[in-house]
């Protein structure tokens, strides 16, 4: 483990040079990863362990088109995947990648087959972090491990396939074993990680929820609507609203900054950019900072995680979800952006 530099603050972290594939093929070597759920994570980091060499099934429920995607994607009935209860008595590790509403809705099934020895997995802190509202409170005897791309599983694949890996953060909540560092590393280098920092499970959560709801999502969604619409009620066409909004963000300068950094991409910019970047990007700071806080607080206090249970334990929640869905994607603004998409040059 190395201490790295981060902006004057050491954190540790590990490299897939100093904790190689190799290394850990041999620390898993006498390990079943049992990947239960095969949804948003589940299908990039099972392909990716399997790729990479390891002993992966998959547990699945049977007659789900979940089952019928893990069949798709290359694993086999009886042999690689399995009915869930049978692919966790199987499983020395469990890859608990269900929804957050459906890990506790398994939760019980899940708890009968943690034997002594084994390895909890999670790619997310919530569970464990609310613990007493989820009712996911593992056995003292096993090993209760994280590790989160920070990204979907759909760009941890992707990453992947083009030799590339995707930062991960991981955490240790219980090491039964004295096994729990070996394992959740070695875990982390055989999904795909580019490197590995270490979290807790509860900061883990705290900055996700903060980031999906803020800068990730949320945010993102709510200044890209107020700014498209200040242009459109200003006599804008969509197709200049949309490209000034989103087009040129996403596919000029996100990848500069990507790249190279946002004072790189300021200093590449036209003069007039830069000064007006400069004199305003504060006063954005200022305005939405009150909104990270008491989103922050919300977080910390357990009442967005207590919403999203509530809402995703609705029999109608799928509905509803939809509803809201649909409301983004029949927006002027996305309408437009569905246009735009079309007429890149990659696409004629």
């Amino acid at each position: 483990m190395a201490k790295i530099n981060f902006g004057g603050v050491e954190e540790n972290v590990v490299t897939r040079e100093e904790f190689p594939l190799e290394k850990a093929l041999e620390t898993l070597k006498d390990e079943t990863i049992a990947v239960i759920g095969y949804g948003v994570q589940g299908p990039g980091q099972a392909l990716n362990l399997k790729d990479n060499g390891f002993n992966v099934i998959i547990g699945q429920r049977k007659e789900s088109p979940t089952w019928d995607k893990a069949v798709a994607d290359g694993w086999v009935p009886g042999e690689t995947l399995f009915p869930i209860e049978e692919a966790l008595e199987k499983g020395t590790i469990i890859q608990y990648l269900l929804s957050d509403a459906g890990q506790i809705a398994v939760w019980p099934t899940v708890k009968k087959y943690l034997t002594p020895g084994k390895a909890l997995y999670f790619s997310h802190g919530f569970g464990i972090t609310y613990k007493e509202r989820t009712g996911i409170i593992p056995p003292k005897d096993v090993d209760v491990i994280l590790v989160a791309p920070k990204g979907s599983g759909t760009s941890l694949r992707r990453m992947f396939l083009e030799g590339r890996g995707l930062n991960s953060s991981y955490a240790i909540f219980q090491d039964a074993t004295g096994k729990a560092w070996d394992r959740v590393i070695a875990l982390g280098i055989g999904v795909g990680s580019g490197y590995l920092f270490e979290t807790t499970f509860q900061r883990e959560v705290y900055s996700d929820l903060t980031g999906e709801r803020g800068t990730l999502m949320g945010a993102i969604q709510g200044i890209f609507a107020a700014q498209y619409e200040v242009l459109r009620a200003n006599g804008h066409s969509p197709s200049e609203a949309f490209n000034e909004t989103v087009e040129e963000l996403t596919q000029s300068l996100m990848p500069l900054i990507a790249e190279n950094g946002m004072d790189w991409m300021y200093a590449n910019c036209s003069t007039t950019a830069q000064r007006g970047a400069l004199d305003w990007w504060k006063k954005f700071r200022d305005a939405s900072k009150p909104v990270f806080e008491e989103l922050y607080s919300e977080v910390a206090k357990g009442n967005e995680a207590q919403r999203s249970i509530d809402s995703n334990s609705k029999p109608d929640y799928r509905e509803h979800l939809n509803k809201e869905l649909e409301e983004l994607h029949n927006s002027e603004m996305w309408q437009a952006g569905a246009a735009v998409r079309k007429l890149r040059p990659e696409n004629n």
